[in-house]
Order: structure tokens, then sequence, then C-alpha cells
């Protein structure tokens, strides 16, 4: 699921080129207000036709326990994270109003397969939504079953331990070990690859979200953590929210996050990929990582 101390955090995505104009279908079929006003009429082919669960907005999921990408402002219980801000100006760029609502919130082994499940048979989609933004790593098993977008940033994945702890990667693939990391995830896939012997003495622990696994790590319940480093350093080193635990390496995967749309709305993942472009060149995406990482990276 997803460089900032081995490799650059950000390095600058390789979008595709712009598209024409493409139309909007909500729910309820029919024609959306175009920019200047008038009436943006559907297009009758559906492959030139952006179908949307609720119309005139982009309908989001994402897991929420991933900050600072994604997470639950506790005093508002609002979502936060650089995921969502994107996602609000992605939609403003196609003319859209980002939905997020309380379903958004979801486990992120079910993100994919709620993606893939949306209904357009009858020109028209039914589903619980439109996008997956979640610090999800593009892989070939998920496009298998989702369109990915172009790549919106670039990330690896790192070990945690607590800061007494010293324990390696080679150490911990052993008998009785336990590493936590998060299901559904890339984090998971590196773990049971690279440490077989931990994995086959069900020493890989799959949770619900990141956090459960910090925490258990940090009430010594486990022994690491494998997770996405910019999650961790943001947690251990930006939000200083764990005194105890250290990110111990990074592990250098070399994977890009990017947003899941339906195989079958080939018009949004156009305009959703014209969009990141304009966000590049317009300044909107260095603006998104100076407010959540401090500088342009």
């Amino acid at each position: 699921m997803h460089n900032m101390s081995r490799r650059s955090f950000l390095k600058g995505s390789s979008l595709l080129a712009g598209m024409g104009a493409i139309s909007l279908v909500g729910c309820g079929g029919g024609a959306t207000p175009a920019a200047d006003g008038g009436s943006a009429q559907a297009a009758p082919d559906a492959a030139g036709t952006i179908m949307l669960v609720n119309e005139g907005k982009l309908t989001c999921i994402s897991n929420m326990y991933f900050p600072p990408f994604e997470f639950m402002d506790e005093k508002t219980g609002e979502p936060k994270g650089f995921d969502i801000d994107l996602s609000r100006e992605l939609a403003k760029h196609m003319g859209l109003e980002a939905n997020w609502t309380k379903e958004s919130n979801m486990g992120f082994d079910t993100l994919v397969p709620t993606i893939s499940a949306v209904d357009y048979s009858d020109g028209t989609a039914k589903g619980k939504a439109d996008i997956a933004i979640a610090g999800m790593t593009i892989t070939d098993k998920r496009k298998q079953e989702v369109d990915m977008s172009d790549p919106y940033l670039d990330s690896n994945q790192s070990l945690v331990l607590r800061k007494d702890s010293e324990e390696t990667l080679e150490s911990l693939n052993a008998e009785g070990k336990k590493i936590a990391v998060q299901d559904g995830t890339t984090g998971e896939e590196w773990a049971r690859e690279n440490l077989p012997v931990a994995d086959a003495s069900k020493g890989i622990v799959k949770l619900d979200d990141i956090i459960n696994a910090m925490n258990g790590l940090n009430s010594t319940t486990y022994d690491a953590v494998i997770t996405d480093l910019p999650v961790a350093k943001y947690q251990i080193e930006t939000e200083k929210n764990y005194a105890d635990l250290k990110v111990a390496e990074g592990i250098p995967t070399g994977e890009q996050y990017g947003i899941a749309v339906s195989k079958s709305n080939p018009a949004l993942l156009a305009a959703i990929n014209k969009a990141l472009k304009e966000m590049v060149e317009d300044g909107t995406m260095k603006q998104l990582q100076i407010t959540w990482f401090g500088s342009e990276v």
C-alpha cells in the first residue's frame, strides 16, 4: 500500500497527457452543468461518459488509519490527510465535489473489491463509491481487478522497532517472532515473501490498521512492524506519537501510489489522470506537499 530517507519521498509524477472534454452522468443519468454554465449532454457511448454513483460528486472510499494520508480528526470527526485534500482538489479540477460519507471508511483489504463491484450494466453507476484513494500501491495484482491512475507519489516500506530493540530483518526471520502488518497491504506481501520462517510459524500478524500495529509494538505485543515509510516517519518523527519507537531502516521496494477506478469507467480514469497532470502544472500538488510534509519534496 504504498522514500523519505533512502530516496526522495515524492518524485515528479509521470502523468498522462490531456484528454478531450468528457460529459458527466450521475446515478440518475441525464446532463450536468458545463463549465460555461450551459448543459453538457451525456455521450451515448459509455466509453466516453463519466458515470458517477452520486451526480455531481466524486464519491471516495479509504481506510482512515493511515496518517498522514488519511485519518479522522478527533475533534470534528471529519476525514483529514494528504489523500483527503488531494481528492477534494482532484474533484474541483474535474468540476465535481469530493464526497466523503460515514461509509467511506472501510477495511483496506475491501477497497479494491468495492470499486470493482460497481455496477454499470444499465449505463449508470450503482455502488458505494467511484474511487478508492488510500495510499494504495499500484500493483499488477490490483490492476487485474481495477484500473489504477497515473502515480502521484513514490514510497518504500520500513522496519519499525522499539528504541531498545536490536532486532534486524535477518533476526526477525525466525520462529517465535511476531511482526505486525496491515491486512491486504504491500507491507504484508513483502513480509510474507522476505520473512518466510516467521511466516511459516504464523509470526506475520495481520491487523485491520497500522495504528493498532504501532500500538501493539509499543506495548511489546509484537517485535516489529512493517509499514510504508512515510507513515512510519510521520507517526514517529513528525507527530512524535511514539516516543519509544524508531524507524530502524527503510526497505527499498520502489512503490508508487495510485487511485483505484472501476475498469468499466475508463472516462473517469482519463479525467482523473488529466486532473492530476493539471495539479502538477498549476502548483496545486506542490502546495499539498508543503501543507502535509512541510516542503516540496
